[in-house]
């Protein structure tokens, strides 16, 4: 858990969750911080398992799911090739649109490219502007006017450089939901209500900060729609063990798919903790839930 990305933080508190949860099901378990000690620490204690409480950076975007590859310890989540792509939006993007599965129209572009305004005039406003990778919200912008764009642009960039690549997508006005998926079944769908605009980092992470509904109020077959869209996205990416997937409804009946998130937080506000109760699944089992999914692949080697 922790490590060096944006949300450092967020990952602190759902590893410190997750050890509670592990210890108090009777696992010798222990926490390690992600840093230049990582390797020489696991390969000493070599452990059955590791659960990755990483948020963002190299712990989601496949650079760890290979470390624990090479080191040969098994670990809950998405390999390496589903967590690269799905860390990368506009990936995302192209496999969604290949898929059928229904998306925001959007550009990538490198920030140089971004700060001449003519992009934004051409795309319309408001738009959405947004990192290609990171999550939690980190950097992302909506753009309602013009004086907005060039803060929008170095917030995504995030002192990146002239080349760090953004995304621009349209904007769409609507109820945002999310399906959280456990082991290829799809859980009680949640809407989320932010206090904030939209559901920015404070709104995610902020007692008080948004609703969360659960199960989500949505006509039967919309909403059988929205899981049957999510399944697809995550069969796609080549997820595993868990995933979930956020998507927008405007007034008008359509749904946009935003991304895929391959470790969802299991902090105390996160989502994905609160669409496991409504389906029954205390917080404890999750956890081992996930864990054991790990520890199967293990014994899957040993045989």
């Amino acid at each position: 858990m922790g490590g060096t990305s944006a949300e450092r933080d967020i990952s602190l508190q759902t590893g410190e969750g997750v050890l509670r949860a592990l210890q108090a099901r009777g696992y010798d378990a222990w926490s390690l911080d992600y840093n230049d000690s990582f390797v020489d620490v696991l390969q000493h204690r070599r452990p059955a398992a590791v659960f990755n409480a990483l948020h963002g950076g190299a712990g989601e975007d496949g650079t760890v799911a290979a470390l624990l590859e090479w080191l040969g310890i098994p670990y809950q989540g998405s390999g390496v090739h589903a967590s690269a792509v799905a860390m990368d939006k506009w990936m995302s993007k192209a496999i969604m649109f290949v898929e059928q599965i229904p998306v925001a129209r959007g550009v990538r572009l490198s920030q140089a490219a971004a700060r001449r305004y003519e992009v934004a005039v051409a795309f319309g406003l408001p738009c959405v502007v947004k990192p290609v990778a990171e999550g939690s919200a980190v950097g992302v912008s909506i753009v309602r006017d013009p004086g907005e764009w060039q803060a929008a642009v170095a917030a995504a960039a995030g002192g990146g450089g002239d080349d760090a690549a953004i995304l621009v997508e349209e904007y769409i006005a609507g109820r945002e939901f999310t399906v959280a998926i456990l082991e290829n079944q799809a859980l009680p769908l949640v809407e989320i209500t932010p206090h904030d605009g939209f559901y920015t980092y404070f709104a995610k992470y902020t007692a008080g900060g948004s609703t969360h509904t659960v199960p989500a109020k949505l006509d039967v077959q919309v909403a059988e729609r929205m899981r049957q869209h999510a399944l697809r996205l995550h069969a796609a990416l080549g997820c595993r063990d868990y995933s979930r997937v956020d998507i927008l409804l405007d007034t008008s009946g359509r749904m946009a798919v935003l991304e895929c998130n391959t470790l969802p937080g299991l902090t105390p506000l996160s989502l994905f903790p609160d669409a496991a109760r409504a389906a029954g699944i205390q917080y404890e089992t999750l956890v081992e839930r996930l864990i054991v999914c790990a520890l199967a692949r293990s014994r899957s080697r040993v045989t």
